[in-house]
């Protein structure tokens, strides 16, 4: 690209920003990770603060927050009210406009200095903040991720906006690019953490799940995306998704991994996005589902697990919104366009959604059947008779323990065959697990009947006290 296709693109930027705030420009990459331009402040005073606080500023604070704002036209009017008439603030009301709304989580950003120094490369990590307690002007703020912080020159020369959208010149972008592809650069390397290996054979050894079942929810997660453990309390329905995210993964890297809970008051607002009050107002926050697909979205080549505890707690049309059809599997990478923004959005494919439900709370609705259909159901049954429950049972070698165990399985089958419950309803193993040859005694033993397991049983049967009081007795006659 040559020092006049450079102007030829700042003169396009000019034209498409006195067209009444068209949002031809914007709709170009839609969907897409755009490249920016960044210039933080005047001869970058701004970048030592950005680089070591992990942010982008913007200036033009005295026009408050940008959120109130309804167009360009309306910024460029506060500029000129505060900052005088003397400039059309078509290119600063461009600037302002697109830090707001075009720039999103994902995107790539590269620090300038002047018309041919680079100082950084970057992620966007953060939606659009408004920061009055800053003393400088520079109140626009967005979380950004430094990967790479030096002095670099290019051939051509910059263009000198503060923040300018680089992608439709992907030859520019990627003379860019290149300077951080060269392993000889002195250059701030970014840290790389080591995991350690997660296989299926870790899996086992901790989940006390035999190795055909594991095959099995193998095969339906990677085949459906999207599956719910389902089961009693205590079969360690948690235990168990964290691990099979690790295993799929083959390492046991928690920042792929995130971890929510659904209740009856979440929202499409905390799921994917919405106007959130704050001291100036309302402004648009990203949701914690939309922050990690896009997440996942740069990192395409591993996976990543979105895991949802109680997800029959909410209202899960709600909550989904228009993404109801998006998690479908063969849906993956279809883009739609989303409620409270301007942007087409997609679940990525490298996305699992793993959802958990406890079959004993008799005080939830069902699931909605539209979503039902879209995830695969897996039964997580207790493991007394799994070969590593037998294991950790053999080396605890404490005769009550194992009378305790035995009088629980007792009562699994008659929760089993009663018609009121059922073997969603079965005792799990996990209430006995956590423990030690030296931690196991008759006091430990003794709170998990009376705290735990008698308090569960009274409320199965709260309507036949009489079987209830019967098992709390057996119970607590196999410690005596």
């Amino acid at each position: 690209m040559d020092k006049r296709e450079i102007t030829d693109y700042e003169g396009m930027l000019t034209d498409e920003t006195q067209n009444n705030d068209s949002d031809a420009f914007a709709d170009c990459n839609v969907g897409t990770v755009h490249y920016w331009l960044y210039a933080p402040g005047q001869s970058a005073i701004k970048w030592d603060e950005c680089r070591e606080k992990g942010i982008m500023l913007l200036g033009w604070g005295e026009i408050g927050d940008l959120n109130t704002f309804a167009s360009k036209d309306e910024m460029k009017k506060r500029m000129k009210k505060v900052y005088g008439d003397h400039s059309s603030y078509v290119n600063s009301g461009h600037a302002t406009w697109q830090f707001l709304h075009d720039m999103k989580t994902g995107d790539i950003i590269f620090a300038k200095k002047g018309l041919n120094g680079i100082l950084g490369r970057g992620v966007v990590e953060s939606g659009y903040e408004y920061d009055p307690e800053r003393s400088d002007g520079f109140l626009h703020v967005r979380r950004v991720k430094w990967t790479h912080k030096g002095e670099w020159k290019i051939q051509h020369q910059t263009p000198q906006k503060t923040l300018t959208d680089i992608t439709p010149y992907g030859d520019f972008v990627q003379q860019i690019k290149e300077l951080f592809d060269d392993d000889l650069l002195d250059r701030e390397e970014e840290e790389v953490t080591i995991y350690p290996p997660y296989s299926s054979d870790n899996f086992l050894d901790e989940v006390y799940m035999d190795g055909e079942s594991y095959d099995n929810m193998i095969a339906i997660l990677k085949n459906k995306k999207n599956i719910i453990l389902q089961g009693a309390p205590g079969v360690g329905k948690t235990f168990v998704a964290k691990r099979l995210a690790y295993s799929v993964m083959g390492v046991k890297d928690v920042n792929r991994v995130m971890m929510i809970q659904f209740h009856q008051s979440y929202s499409y607002e905390d799921f994917i996005m919405g106007y959130r009050p704050t001291a100036a107002g309302f402004e648009l926050q990203e949701g914690v589902f939309y922050t990690f697909c896009k997440k996942a979205e740069i990192d395409s080549d591993n996976d990543y697990f979105f895991i949802i505890d109680e997800i029959n707690r909410g209202n899960l049309s709600k909550i989904f919104g228009e993404l109801f059809m998006l998690v479908e599997n063969d849906k993956r990478g279809l883009e739609l366009q989303l409620l409270y923004k301007k942007e087409k959005f997609a679940v990525p494919k490298n996305v699992y959604i793993v959802g958990m439900m406890n079959t004993a709370d008799r005080s939830l609705a069902m699931l909605d059947y539209a979503l039902r259909r879209r995830f695969a159901f897996v039964e997580i049954r207790a493991g007394f008779d799994t070969t590593g429950f037998k294991a950790y049972q053999s080396g605890l070698n404490h005769i009550k323990f194992n009378k305790l165990v035995a009088c629980v399985k007792r009562l699994n089958k008659a929760i089993a065959e009663d018609d009121a419950l059922g073997e969603g309803f079965c005792i799990g193993h996990s209430y006995f697990c956590n423990l030690s040859p030296e931690s196991v005694d008759d006091r430990t033993l003794s709170g998990i009947v009376e705290y735990e397991l008698i308090p569960l049983l009274k409320e199965y049967w709260f309507d036949e006290s009489a079987k209830a009081r019967d098992w709390a007795d057996e119970l607590r006659s196999v410690l005596r």
